[in-house]
Formats: structure tokens, sequence, C-alpha cells
């Protein structure tokens, strides 16, 4: 769909103002489909925000329009009822409507979906099962005839990368996010590229190969000073564990206290990552 070009994942708000401002123009096409489906994604912006309450709601409206003929509504619905319980913690609801998703995605063809879906389980699930998962999305994704499809590998690279990595497999995590890299690079995808590079650094540090780890994130927070860029806490959080790896006790506590100022204002952070964010806030001295 076109209103899907208008998504801008790292501003929800914005992107709910414009998918809001389209819905009557959809409406009144007679295009019903397009109608659902846009609903879902206004759902996913509310999710993003964390107005859980409010995402359900429209969701519920959804629902009740929803019909067996038009299966593509359907899957988008249940990816988006699945995103919302997830979000907010309820991961064995989310699980059975992903899981429905990719069910109904294989019976009906959609392509992009179902490898949408098929991601979504390997984030609910963890371990072996989450491998299971992301392979099976990533040969859905390299075998499809589908561009939207196949731009999921990005994703996936990324993703299959963390879960060997939260596994402690730091070479086969690398070996991933150096795929993941590659892939950006060959697209010039700029902050997909960026975040690829600074996991390849991250794994790097934890492979004891820290001033490799260092180049890297020097070389990112001098690419945002030139550009002028959004500043980035997470190349700063990095910043300071390799210094503190070398003994750079005061660059270290720098780069740390940046770190914390920036990343103690994540409400994600903040609500899941307390040990991480207390640990930076000791270490930078705030």
């Amino acid at each position: 769909m076109e209103f899907d070009k208008l998504w801008n994942y790292s501003k929800p708000d914005e992107t709910e103002k414009k998918f809001r401002e389209l819905l009557p123009e959809i409406k009144a096409s007679g295009d019903k489909s397009a109608y659902l489906q846009l609903l879902t994604q206004i759902a996913r912006t509310l999710g993003l925000q964390r107005k859980f309450e409010d995402a359900h709601k429209l969701l519920d409206e959804t629902e009740t329009q929803l019909t067996d003929d038009d299966p593509v509504s359907k899957i988008r619905y249940q990816l988006e009822r699945g995103r919302t319980f997830n979000s907010s913690g309820k991961t064995e609801k989310a699980e059975e409507l992903f899981l429905k998703a990719y069910e109904l995605g294989l019976n009906s063809g959609a392509e992009n979906l179902t490898v949408d879906a098929a991601h979504m389980m390997a984030i609910v699930k963890s371990g072996e099962q989450s491998l299971e998962w992301n392979e099976t999305a990533m040969k859905l994704a390299e075998n499809s005839s589908e561009p939207a499809a196949k731009k999921w590998l990005g994703s996936l690279y990324n993703n299959t990368g963390w879960t060997y990595f939260d596994m402690k497999d730091y070479n086969k995590a690398l070996e991933l996010f150096e795929k993941c890299k590659e892939w950006h690079k060959e697209r010039n995808t700029g902050q997909g590229l960026f975040i690829a590079r600074w996991s390849v650094s991250k794994t790097l540090r934890m492979l004891g190969r820290v001033d490799e780890a260092l180049d890297i994130q020097n070389e990112l927070l001098k690419e945002i000073e030139e550009s002028k860029a959004e500043q980035d806490g997470y190349v700063y959080e990095e910043l300071g564990e390799c210094y503190l790896l070398k003994g750079n006790d005061a660059d270290a506590k720098k780069n740390f206290g940046i770190a914390y100022d920036m990343l103690s204002k994540d409400i994600w952070l903040a609500e899941n990552e307390k040990e991480r964010l207390q640990r930076m806030k000791e270490l930078g001295g705030r």
C-alpha cells in the first residue's frame, strides 16, 4: 500500500498524524481493504507510543469489519494486535496471533506479511526456537519474488545476530552482523548501515577485539558530528565500555555520563534496562 511509504518508525506520533490525515480520503475511495489496513497501521503508531489501550480500541473497531475474503487486512490486524500485546508484556497472547498471521499468510500467498509474522515469532521466542523462526523468515525472504519481502533481510540478519549474541555465541553473531552490514552497504541505507556497524563493534568488544571496536565507534561519532545528525547515546555507551577496558578511566567516565544523560530519557530502557542505566549513571559519575 502507498501509505506504508509514510512510515517513520522512530517518530510514531508524526506518522500517526499523517495516517489520520489520509484516513478520510481512503475511506471515501471505497477501498475497504485499504481502509482497514490503514486502521491497523494507526494502531501500530499508538502501540509504539505505548498508548496500548487506544491501540486495542482501534483494533477492536477494525476486527468487527474483517471478512474472510480479505486475508491481507486480517493478517495485518493479527500482526498489530500481536505487536500491541507483545509491547505491553503479554507475550503468550502475542505469540498466538503471530502464529495465526503466519499460517494465514502462507495460505493466502501474502509473502511480505508472512515474513513479518515469522520474524515476530522469532522475537517472542528465545534461544533455539527463535533461531528456527529467524531461519524460516530468512528463507522465505530470500526465495520470495516480492521486493517488499526481500527488504526484510536486513532486519532478519540483525535480529538473528542478536539472538546469537544473547546466547553468547559472539563469533556467529559477528558473522550475521557483518552480513547485515554488507546488505545495508549495498543499498546505502544510511541509518540501517550505521546500526549494523555499531552492532559489529559491540560484538568485537565482546570478543576482546577492543581496539577494532573502538575505531568503529569513533568513526560513527565522527560521522554524527560531521553531518550534525542527532546524537546517539548508544555510541557513547560503547565508547565508555571500550575506554573502560583499555584503562582510560577519564574518557570512560565522560562517555558513560553523556550516554546516561541521553538514554535515561528513553522510556523503554527506563522500564526494561534499569541495571544497564544504573551502570551508566555510576560509571558516568551522575
